[in-house]
């Protein structure tokens, strides 16, 4: 059973050890992950086997399917819990359609957007908004001035409207600067950053994270298990993928996240370090994470509820420092992928 957070020290919300990643949720064919998507029917066992294990924070986003996943995920969170039961994140910035309005993070777009995925959740509120990207970040979009989107923002928090604000990957030096702009402000600060963090994507320990830990500003890391490679879904190489997802179209995102020479070797590990366990190798990757004191709630996904509930397990498993040791000394520097394009 997961146990209650705080998140972050500048926030007085709680949410469960381990948020739900609701990406794959939706309608199946629509979305850029519309190959590997599950149904509403499918997705219902799966939030009710999460609300039974304690997990009552999850996490989606406008652009999942586009908009299908938020139906979805309102749908079965109005059905399954009262609204003072659980904790909802969705995310803004990413394209809704080809207009050229339909995306980043304009005042224009934080406003129409926010309203357009509280009509689709079926809410009166979001309690957490992740602007999906930096306001630079966002792929085809102009460079937003970051004032208009802090001051948006903080608009859409004092219209009850949203509760709290999170950001997701960026360079620290960037998100240090939307924190500072907003505190000169007096605008409503980000409570969270969701990076890019896991055993073959350490990256995010040279800067974010400790800033992150510094401040008070909890972490919520998106994909601890590289999209699969981590869980075992590829065996030694991209050419080896197991599963829906690392048979479709995604794989080529995977391909374009994890570049280093060391990725499978590592993955190898978790194998090795999960049988001395007598776990499974996602359950090892997720416990290397949140064995880490600066690590609050990481978004985890699942297809199926024994994934689930192996994750919930995994978020009691305390490694021993010599297979933390092993399984991080295989790791070598990578390029940030921020620096080269878009993580």
């Amino acid at each position: 059973m997961l146990k209650p957070v705080q998140l972050g020290r500048n926030s007085g919300l709680r949410v469960s050890e381990l948020c739900l990643g609701t990406m794959n949720f939706g309608q199946p064919g629509r979305g850029h992950q519309g190959d590997w998507t599950l149904p509403i029917d499918d997705a219902r066992p799966i939030f009710k086997a999460a609300i039974d294990n304690g997990l009552f924070y999850f996490d989606c986003a406008d652009t999942y399917g586009q908009g299908a996943c938020e139906e979805v995920v309102g749908e079965l969170l109005r059905e399954l819990l009262p609204r003072d039961e659980y904790v909802l994140a969705t995310k803004i910035a990413m394209p809704m359609g080809r207009g050229a309005n339909q995306s980043g993070l304009s005042r224009k777009h934080i406003m129409e957007g926010v309203d357009a995925s509280l009509e689709r959740l079926g809410l009166d509120y979001i309690d957490h908004l992740v602007i999906h990207r930096h306001p630079h970040g966002v792929p085809g979009q102009v460079e937003v001035p970051i004032e208009e989107s802090l001051e948006a923002l903080h608009d859409v928090v004092k219209a009850g409207k949203v509760l709290y604000l999170g950001g997701s990957s960026m360079f620290a030096w960037q998100f240090a600067e939307l924190q500072l702009t907003a505190k000169y402000n007096g605008w409503t600060p980000f409570v969270s950053m969701q990076n890019h963090y896991n055993l073959i994507y350490r990256e995010e320990e040279r800067e974010m994270n400790p800033y992150c830990a510094r401040t008070g500003v909890a972490l919520m890391p998106w994909s601890p298990l590289a999209r699969g490679i981590l869980a075992g879904s590829y065996q030694g190489g991209f050419d080896g993928g197991s599963t829906n997802r690392s048979q479709g179209q995604d794989r080529a995102r995977t391909e374009g996240l994890y570049r280093g020479e060391m990725d499978f070797a590592i993955a190898e590990r978790v194998i090795e370090i999960a049988d001395k366990y007598g776990k499974k190798p996602a359950q090892i990757a997720v416990a290397w994470m949140v064995n880490k004191p600066e690590i609050t709630s990481p978004v985890v996904g699942v297809s199926k509820i024994s994934q689930l509930e192996q994750l919930v397990d995994a978020a009691t498993i305390e490694l021993d420092e010599e297979d933390v040791t092993y399984l991080e000394e295989l790791y070598q520097p990578l390029e940030n992928l921020l620096s080269i394009g878009y993580s």
